[in-house]
């Protein structure tokens, strides 16, 4: 009796099992269809990782991808410096700013982030002492305590090439030498210069996710569409958030520096009230990008991919994690124009080397074209529901 029943039990398992195949097998159908029919999945899935695949790829690709502006000083007379500045100059590596011929102009630049290092070739570099069958001399680079890394990447960069000279010396071990110096202009420390970065961080943070996790939220909740039957009009609904979340973002800010002094021994050299000033423009700019995204965004499902899209280039690009100048030169031209780097800048440069506004105008004036701009977008996309 038990044998005989054996065989239809084999078969009742053998037809169950066949058919959990064949529902999963449907549902793997369903969902890889339903997949590639969402643009924003595919887009995450795919597009996105290859996007900061490239970027990250173009960072690590080589020290041949580094780019450093220079300023190149060459107090020598002799035959090797000046084939020095021709090579230096014909380098993919270097960007000598040819307009700079003095110590005192160099510092100035280096002060505002317009170059990176300076390379200082002194009055006896090329020469053949006395005493010596070839050429020798000490070439300096100088840079500022906010272009450290760069400037220890060139003198690295340079020493690496003098010791390719050196080694068809075989008389003399080491003619030509390198030497870093970093100007004493201030005694910043680390900390002090990467503090804007996180500043840049928070205004992120606050200005953009902020509008882009309460307006979906709003509009699920019919709060907006009501706001929309009231003589309430766009501007003042977009001015009185601005207004709140400045606000908020100088008191979350204030802490953030409370916290910094007080805990890691931040020291600012530039003018607070001038630093607020700046600061309040930067978190307006980058809130009218939470404005449009969250305005524009019928739900949450919207909203936070596109604010992701956003977000993560301007933090990877804009010198908030690492230097820029690691980036190759098109990319350091591409995210110069970017809405935070502008704010990082200025921040660094009234907190750490005591700018006043009217000597960052350009970062000022790149954040006031970016308000206009982000600001009309803002105005269009906005939809009650």
């Amino acid at each position: 009796m038990y044998l005989s029943t054996l065989p239809v039990r084999n078969c009742e398992g053998k037809a169950s099992m066949n058919k959990s195949f064949y529902t999963v097998k449907t549902f793997v159908k369903i969902n890889t269809r339903r997949f590639f029919r969402d643009k924003l999945a595919i887009f995450f899935t795919i597009g996105f990782p290859l996007i900061f695949l490239f970027v990250f790829g173009s960072l690590n690709s080589g020290s041949g991808d580094i780019s450093l502006n220079v300023a190149l000083i060459n107090e020598s007379n002799s035959s090797f410096a000046k084939d020095f500045v021709k090579q230096a100059k014909a380098s993919k590596v270097l960007k000598v700013d040819e307009d700079v011929k003095t110590s005192e102009q160099a510092k100035e630049k280096m002060s505002q982030s317009q170059i990176d290092a300076t390379i200082v070739l002194p009055k006896e570099f090329g020469e053949v002492q006395s005493g010596n069958q070839y050429p020798s001399g000490e070439a300096k680079v100088l840079y500022t305590q906010n272009n450290k890394q760069s400037g220890q990447t060139l003198t690295s960069v340079l020493d690496s090439q003098f010791k390719k000279i050196n080694a068809q010396f075989v008389d003399v071990s080491v003619p030509f030498t390198v030497k870093g110096e970093q100007l004493e202009e201030n005694s910043l420390s680390a900390f002090d210069y990467t503090f804007a970065g996180l500043l840049g961080f928070a205004i992120i943070g606050m200005g953009i996710f902020g509008p882009v996790n309460v307006f979906p939220e709003l509009k699920k909740m019919g709060i907006l569409r009501r706001l929309s039957t009231t003589p309430l009009r766009v501007w003042q609904y977009f001015l009185s958030t601005m207004i709140g979340q400045a606000i908020i973002g100088l008191v979350a800010i204030a802490v953030m520096f409370a916290v910094a002094i007080a805990v890691f021994h931040l020291e600012v050299v530039g003018n607070y009230l001038e630093l607020g000033i700046f600061i309040v423009l930067s978190i307006i700019t980058i809130l009218g990008i939470g404005l449009a995204i969250g305005g524009w965004a019928k739900n949450e499902r919207q909203a936070a991919p596109l604010s992701n899209i956003v977000v993560f280039p301007m933090m990877f690009l804009s010198g908030t994690f690492f230097p820029r100048f690691l980036m190759p030169e098109w990319l350091q031209n591409l995210s110069g124009l970017l809405p935070l780097t502008p704010v990082i800048d200025g921040i660094r440069l009234i907190a750490t080397e005591g700018k006043h506004l009217w000597e960052i105008m350009p970062q000022i004036g790149l954040l006031g074209i970016w308000l206009v701009v982000i600001y009309v977008i803002a105005f269009r996309v906005f939809r009650w529901e």
